[in-house]
């Protein structure tokens, strides 16, 4: 036993010379107020035992990981232990900049709430002193964290804690991107197996831990007062807040994954277009979205399928280059050489800003063009318009009322005197309807476009090229 105090004692001593950023932050409970990790939860799985078998193959699991060097980059960036790196990956799925000077009630909330729970571990890392996987096998950490974390007690995983317990808070505050949030929480926490750093039993009883340890927070008066704060900052900067750049394509999937039997025709991949050439950034035939919004789109494929059509997508998830080609472009007055096939009736120069802007919905990951596919005929469906024809005979409202589904035959918008008949309006109302059930919303120019009511990402723009992505 007197081993075990010492060992308490030491593991005390590191943590407050490894805390130095933590200094001065009044934290909501003293350790002997957090409820006793030692007595939650279960000891961790001897090495004779099933739950062992199933950490060793984990571990190499984690080991195969490293071979993507994408994901060894984000094991390794989860790896730094402050608060200004594990927040800065958090941004993005929060969908606005958590720091000190952008969001500073938010950060006294993580900060305050990540210093008191922290603490919890330090009595079961010391009681149990599980060796780490890295140690057991002799082998290299991916993140080399060797000699800071040897001898270190593996159980429970601090990293895993601290990840968690803040997607939890996060997630309170902005409840409309919590999918996002856990979804990178999860990603947060696998890092640590994938870094040689933990079992996978320390990271699942470390997630239970993180609960605990949120739970515990909601009897402080101070830390109820302060989130009412954080959400209250977050409310006022969320109307007026700057997107944010990324490149990781982490909660994104290829579409024909979620929808194997959808119909590709990438328009933007090919030079049949509105500028007549491949559009930057498309590097490959296929189509992105967030897995959120695949979800969704997946439901309305079921829906359409039973009504004898299948989807055939146009675009998708579209870079930011892809976005400033099109303004380069609709900027050179002199390149007209698609205008007879999608703006005939248009001089070039409205179409910036009109028809096109510095920022796209696309860019978000949760906007899909698409049109419908009939199974019978086995021809696209007649829509009476083309995808991405500027103009006016492109609004849902072009011939009818589209919030009644009616067909009205006031076409009077053409400047042309182009129409569209009952049969054309019925089947744009099809697809209409469809995504509107499974938690789309409409573009009011354009019948083919979509994005997710609620979509994970409103004030994220992405960078990453489209191309098949890894499952």
């Amino acid at each position: 036993m007197r081993a075990r105090v010492s060992a308490v004692l030491m593991l005390v001593c590191g943590l407050m010379a490894a805390s130095a950023q933590e200094a001065g932050v009044q934290p909501y409970f003293s350790v002997d107020q957090l409820p006793d990790l030692i007595k939650c939860l279960p000891a961790p799985p001897a090495f004779d035992s099933p739950e062992f078998a199933n950490d060793m193959m984990r571990f190499a699991w984690g080991k195969q990981q490293r071979l993507d060097a994408e994901r060894a980059e984000i094991a390794k960036r989860d790896a730094v232990w402050t608060y200004e790196a594990l927040l800065t990956e958090f941004s993005v799925p929060f969908g606005m900049n958590i720091s000190k000077e952008n969001t500073p009630e938010l950060w006294k909330l993580i900060e305050t709430s990540l210093t008191t729970t922290d603490a919890m571990r330090v009595a079961p890392k010391a009681y149990y002193h599980r060796q780490r996987p890295f140690e057991r096998f002799d082998d290299k950490m991916l993140t080399g964290e060797d000699e800071d974390l040897r001898g270190e007690g593996s159980y429970p995983s601090g990293h895993t804690m601290r990840g968690w317990t803040a997607a939890l808070l996060l997630a309170e505050v902005n409840p409309g991107a919590a999918e996002a949030i856990y979804a990178r929480g999860w990603k947060y926490c696998e890092s640590r197996v994938i870094a040689g750093a933990h079992w996978q039993s320390d990271v699942d009883a470390s997630r239970v831990a993180a609960s605990i340890a949120y739970a515990a927070l909601q009897n402080s008066p101070e830390f109820r007062n302060q989130m009412a704060r954080a959400k209250a900052e977050y409310a006022r900067k969320s109307g007026a807040k700057k997107a944010v750049a990324t490149d990781d394509s982490s909660q994104f999937v290829t579409l024909t994954d979620a929808i194997p039997d959808a119909i590709l025709e990438i328009r933007y991949f090919s030079t049949y277009n509105f500028m007549g050439e491949r559009v930057d950034g498309y590097e490959e035939p296929t189509a992105l979205l967030t897995r959120v919004a695949a979800d969704s789109l997946r439901a309305v494929s079921e829906d359409l399928k039973r009504q004898g059509y299948r989807l055939k997508i146009f675009d998708a998830y579209r870079p930011q280059c892809g976005v400033d080609h099109f303004v380069r472009w609709s900027k050179n007055y002199g390149d007209q050489r698609m205008k007879q096939y999608f703006y005939p009736y248009l001089d070039k120069g409205v179409l910036f800003p009109d028809y096109i802007a510095t920022r796209s919905g696309h860019t978000r990951g949760s906007t899909i063009d698409l049109t419908l596919f009939d199974m019978n005929t086995e021809r696209e469906v007649d829509m009476g318009g083309t995808f991405d024809w500027f103009g006016p005979e492109s609004h849902p409202d072009f011939g009818g009322n589209p919030d009644t589904g009616k067909y009205t035959g006031n076409c009077s918008k053409s400047p042309t005197g182009r129409t569209i008949t009952p049969e054309q309006f019925a089947n744009r109302m099809i697809l209409r309807q469809a995504m509107l059930r499974h938690g789309f919303k409409p573009y009011e120019c354009e019948w083919w476009h979509f994005t997710l009511r609620n979509e994970p990402f409103p004030n994220t723009y992405f960078t990453f090229p489209v191309k098949q992505l890894k499952p």
